[in-house]
């Protein structure tokens, strides 16, 4: 199963993400981006982020 990854090394905690798909992405309390675990990812709302994302810093993973 592929799921999203965020490196945070690259992001700039524009938000767009947590906007555009907030069941995924969210803001921690350190004030960094995550990804929620799901069982099921949105993928064409993941895909939005991705395209939009400021820092170019989301992108899929393979999980075991």
């Amino acid at each position: 199963m592929k799921s999203p990854e965020v490196d945070l090394s690259d992001c700039s905690m524009c938000g767009i993400c947590v906007d555009l798909c907030p069941m995924i992405f969210q803001l921690n309390e350190a004030g960094y981006i995550e990804v929620v675990h799901s069982n099921n990812y949105p993928e064409k709302d993941i895909e939005e982020a991705i395209k939009n994302c400021r820092g170019d810093c989301i992108y899929w993973t393979e999980s075991g």
